[in-house]
């Protein structure tokens, strides 16, 4: 029996968005490298009126995850103290909290290491570098110490004119390029790209099955796009951050595989971009300085997120 093999059409890909080498051989954070001090400077230059967006989901019990995805938990909260006086009757007392959660389950980055494949992460390494006791050896979310750059706001689905795109529609370069002249805008290196695409709302309306699936997201041919940019990068406001079900009969993820191990991209999922776009259009601007730092978990292939957009 053979060996199931990718769609020949993703290897063509790979070898044109592949980033193996550019930064050396030990590097562990992709594109990351193109968030330069003058890239911050001009970010943080964005800043106007001060106007605070915040784009994560809340972190609770009954949030975006259905099961689709064994061991990728909702938050479990749970207090250890209730206003304890640990130190005798009549001290200050104390109160604390324990959670138990999958990385990935809200909003989230994914490490470099998120995804494999024929046996290889970013940089060409082994993805058995990977493993049980002490997760992700080499490229672990840990090592994307700073994630503070311009953002921009690619807003797909109010260049489209409507409020959400249709489940199962592909975003194109084509649809990138237009989100940038609705914008005013030209996505440039070092940048981190929002993709928007109005998904998130099936799951504020409380449709969480119907927010995986299925989904609008990227298309496989977005990948060359954010390479020639030299974007620093990506999320957008769906579960699967790719179009699900795939473009390519049989071809699972590809996007991911091209962005993180191809790339070395960190990508994120489950952002909520409504009050965003809302804020862009009022502002008539679509860049702005972004904080989106992950949570340093030593090894691990993803993390919550708590990222800001400041106007």
């Amino acid at each position: 029996m053979s060996t199931p093999t990718l769609h020949p059409e993703f290897h063509e890909i790979a070898e044109r968005v592949n980033n193996w080498g550019r930064w050396g051989a030990d590097d562990e954070i992709g594109t990351l490298n193109l968030i330069t001090g003058e890239v911050v400077r001009e970010a943080a230059a964005c800043v106007r009126t001060g106007r605070r967006v915040p784009l994560a989901l809340p972190l609770r019990q009954g949030g975006v995850q259905t099961g689709m995805i064994p061991g990728r938990v909702d938050p479990l909260h749970a207090m250890v103290q209730i206003n304890q006086e640990l130190f005798g009757p009549g001290t200050v007392a104390c109160s604390d909290d324990t959670v138990t959660m999958g990385l990935q389950a809200g909003t989230h980055w994914d490490a470099l290491t998120h995804v494999s494949h024929s046996g290889k992460l970013y940089n060409g390494r082994p993805a058995d570098t990977v493993t049980a006791h002490g997760g992700a050896e080499f490229g672990g979310i840990d090592k994307a110490r700073h994630v503070v750059s311009r953002g921009v706001l690619l807003d797909v689905a109010r260049a489209r004119g409507v409020d959400r795109l249709a489940g199962g529609q592909a975003v194109t370069p084509q649809d990138l390029e237009a989100a940038e002249e609705f914008g005013g805008v030209r996505v440039r290196a070092g940048d981190v790209v929002l993709v928007r695409t109005g998904q998130v709302r099936v799951l504020l309306a409380g449709d969480k099955h119907g927010y995986g699936y299925p989904s609008p997201g990227l298309s496989v041919r977005c990948p060359e796009w954010f390479h020639a940019r030299d974007v620093a990068a990506v999320a957008n406001d769906t579960l699967t951050f790719e179009i699900f079900p795939p473009e390519i009969d049989n071809l699972w993820l590809p996007v991911h595989a091209l962005d993180l191990v191809e790339m070395g991209m960190l990508q994120g999922q489950n952002w909520n971009l409504e009050e965003l776009s809302t804020a862009c259009g009022e502002e008539g601007r679509y860049a702005f300085l972004l904080s989106a730092m992950p949570e340093p978990f030593v090894g691990a292939t993803g993390t919550p997120v708590a990222p800001i957009a400041v106007l």
